[in-house]
């Protein structure tokens, strides 16, 4: 009896242990994407790796081997991507398929951040874990009357919000607090007194003067509210923000948000940049822009809220022109400048 018993819980012992290691083994793996995806939209790195292990079971799932789904997201009327069939609430519904584990992180993020239900999520502080767990069950991500319970436990047991407050970290350090994602004043609050005091040192180079770790406040010179440049709603919005999470946040259509800003097939911001909400005016408020180094005709078109039809109109140029130092590019008509000197 006492050998059965002792058996027992040899069985148990060991599949906890190797239970435990499937998970750490997952962490390790999708930490970093995790991580990441919290710095492009906001949704909490200890959320997202929390509901992977859970939805994926720890990457061993049936539908993340056929299908590199590992947050159980089901088709919805607006994919178009391939799909797989599986067992959940009801038999052989329709799940989205990825060609990899990253494809499938990027479109949970996507998911959350880009629909409305999901919008009072991003209010939270994003190391309140409890509240974000509470908050996905109420806005129907889940139906399992203890989602939030074993989330919550997932981050506790293994301690999964130290990834969210390296993202916090990491945007601080590279500048990336995005007015999508997190709220500054969330940023601000997870610095530590030491880090803050960083955010003041001076180094010294031979060309230039660099400020370490720049806080937020000093990430532009723009509000991070919607304001106006050159009659033109507009708003500035971090690298590595998506496209598609800004047109459904501002409730514009993202082929409206492309053609207002000019882009083309961009899918995720490559810089900080303006992004204008509707269309830029034909003319410029002022008569030229000097160029200065480093920039586009179409980031000269974004900075003016001038069209960049009409400023290669204007100069007589193409689209491929890159303009040197000291370039004088008209942001009006030439001869409606030459008039207005005449008459002054």
């Amino acid at each position: 009896m006492k050998k059965n018993i002792f058996t027992c819980f040899l069985f148990i012992t060991l599949t906890a242990t190797a239970q435990r290691d499937k998970v750490e083994l997952y962490i390790k793996k999708f930490n970093e994407i995790a991580i990441k995806e919290m710095i492009r939209t906001g949704v909490p790195a200890s959320i997202t790796l929390a509901q992977g292990i859970l939805e994926s079971q720890s990457g061993e799932s049936e539908l993340v081997k056929k299908s590199n789904n590992h947050f159980g997201i089901k088709c919805k009327p607006e994919w178009t991507g391939p799909r797989t069939f599986h067992n959940d609430d009801e038999k052989g519904e329709c799940f989205r398929v990825y060609l990899t584990a990253q494809e499938s992180y990027k479109d949970h993020s996507n998911f959350l951040r880009t629909r409305s239900h999901y919008d009072f999520l991003f209010k939270i502080d994003p190391t309140n874990y409890e509240a974000w767990a509470n908050g996905l069950k109420k806005a129907g991500y889940a139906t399992e009357k203890n989602y939030p319970q074993q989330l919550t436990k997932l981050i506790k047991e293994y301690q999964l919000n130290q990834y969210t407050k390296q993202a916090l970290t990491d945007m601080i350090n590279s500048n990336a607090a995005s007015i999508i994602a997190i709220p500054i004043a969330t940023v601000i609050t997870n610095i530590s007194t030491e880090e803050k005091e960083e955010e003041e040192e001076v180094m010294e180079t031979t060309n230039s003067t660099i400020i370490k770790n720049i806080s937020p406040k000093k990430i532009s010179n723009y509000p991070n509210t919607v304001f106006i440049i050159n009659q033109a709603k507009v708003i500035f919005v971090a690298e590595g923000t998506s496209t598609l999470a800004i047109a459904n946040q501002q409730k514009i259509t993202l082929s409206s948000l492309m053609e207002f800003n000019e882009f083309r097939n961009i899918e995720i911001l490559d810089q900080d940049q303006l992004v204008y909400l509707e269309k830029k005016q034909k003319k410029g408020i002022n008569d030229f822009h000097i160029a200065k180094i480093g920039e586009s005709l179409h980031s000269i078109s974004q900075l003016e809220g001038v069209r960049l039809e009409s400023i290669l109109l204007y100069n007589n140029l193409q689209e491929d022109f890159k303009p040197t130092v000291g370039n004088k590019i008209y942001l009006k008509p030439i001869n409606n400048i030459q008039a207005t000197a005449n008459k002054k």
